[in-house]
């Protein structure tokens, strides 16, 4: 069997035996749950309810702000409290939707199809109607990256099943224990591509989810599952797409500029969910784990349930953690408190005893190249740091810093602890901001 990657990248222990083998449990929320009008790239959503509604489960709270913005639903039945800000994960603060959950979950009527009742566009509108968004993070509206330019052009969707990011196992869990809902979704967004192929991508550290996931599609013609190298950043969209097609994109470019379209897990399903079985984007998977947990787990979360709820459920916390991540330690992002709400893009909470990180004092560069080495965009990273240090954005942009893909293997790999993907971040961020005024 033929495994495939790209080149570069680095091998941090993967700390998948704390949830691995726990499988999905649901997890009811407590009495207040918090709905942010921005759960996605783009517009923020526009709220269509007051103080005082009362709200069914699965009903539409507020509607897309634009083209590339995503409707939001409530994951329980309740009274809206109040429409006001209130903090996210990543520190700052949104307006939000505050709905008290009367606990009875009464939802509305869902209304089923079978696929073959449904034309491409009515796919396409019961995919947004449903509010879902890129799960892995991004938060890219899908009926807008399921509706490219010349669809007659894409030849490959792809779904990210790789999950290469330490401690997260959800996306391991669904290929195990739902893997029709994948592979239904899969065929879901082929039919509205009539030249495309599916691949299943899956690391080959996962063999139980690739067998079940091979049998799955034995006999679909159009969909084959391909097994890539255990690799970090092997689940992002640049290096899974050149692992699989041997296609390259840069920053400037869209996968589908290159005949590819890219869904997470996750996605996938909640596409199943939105097209089959009518329901919105109300819930997903979380892993909680971490060396400061009692019981890590892997849980089926209602959208707008408080993090603090999750530490809870999974036992609680062994003592007090020196670090609290939201995603995974590569990409994901320190949390300063758990009183933020469960998003569309959370993945997991990581509940980190001893912060490694926090411990090294960084020293000076010694030149030995190794982030160069492990860099999957091909860029200097050392270089760049520096450039991004001294306010260089004129070199930092000529030396190729916007094609950074963040994944964070320089700061990994570099023997002297030097911070060089925050430094790389935050000109990235400055520049691309810029841009935009």
């Amino acid at each position: 069997m033929v495994k495939l990657t790209f080149r570069g990248g680095v091998h941090p222990n993967d700390c998948k035996s704390f949830s691995k083998e726990k499988p999905i449990k649901e997890l009811f929320p407590e009495s207040e749950l918090v709905f942010p009008l921005s759960q996605h790239i783009g517009a923020p959503a526009v709220p269509i309810v007051a103080k005082g509604d009362l709200i069914l489960a699965g009903q539409l709270i507020a509607e897309a702000g634009g083209f590339v913005s995503a409707n939001i639903h409530s994951s329980v039945s309740g009274t809206v409290k109040s429409i006001e800000p209130r903090t996210l994960a990543t520190g700052g603060k949104c307006n939000s939707i505050i709905i008290e959950n009367d606990g009875k979950y009464k939802e509305v009527n869902y209304v089923t199809k079978k696929l073959e009742e449904l034309s491409k566009d009515e796919i396409r509108q019961r995919v947004k109607d449903a509010g879902v968004v890129g799960m892995g993070g991004a938060g890219f509206p899908t009926n807008v990256k399921l509706t490219p330019k010349n669809p007659e052009a894409i030849e490959y969707i792809i779904v990210n099943g790789a999950e290469c990011e330490p401690y997260l196992t959800s996306d391991y869990r669904r290929m195990l224990e739902e893997p029709e809902i994948v592979v239904t979704g899969l065929k879901i967004v082929l039919q509205l591509f009539d030249k495309a192929v599916g691949y299943i991508a899956v690391e080959d550290n996962k063999p139980e989810a690739i067998a079940i996931l091979e049998e799955k599609v034995k006999d679909e013609p159009r969909i084959s599952v391909k097994v890539v190298t255990t690799k970090y950043p092997q689940g992002g969209e640049r290096t899974l797409i050149y692992a699989t097609t041997g296609r390259t994109i840069n920053s400037s470019m869209l996968p589908a500029d290159v005949g590819c379209i890219v869904h997470n897990i996750d996605t996938i399903s909640s596409i199943y969910y939105a097209v089959i079985e009518g329901k919105p984007l109300t819930k997903r998977i979380v892993t909680v784990t971490g060396d400061g947990l009692a019981d890590p787990q892997n849980f089926y979360v209602y959208l707008g349930m408080n993090y603090r709820q999750l530490l809870e459920a999974a036992g609680g916390k062994i003592a007090e953690p020196e670090k609290y991540i939201s995603g995974g330690p590569m990409m994901g992002f320190a949390m300063y408190s758990l009183d933020v709400p469960v998003i569309k893009g959370s993945s997991s909470l990581l509940v980190m005893q001893n912060d490694i990180v926090s411990h090294i004092e960084p020293s000076s560069c010694i030149r030995c190249g190794r982030c160069v080495e492990v860099c999957p965009g091909r860029i200097i990273p050392t270089q760049l740091s520096i450039m991004a240090m001294h306010g260089d954005t004129q070199g930092f942009i000529e030396a190729d810093g916007l094609e950074c893909c963040e994944c964070g293997c320089c700061s990994y790999i570099c023997p002297a602890k030097r911070p060089l993907t925050q430094d790389i971040k935050s000109m990235r961020r400055t520049i691309l901001a810029s841009k935009k005024k």
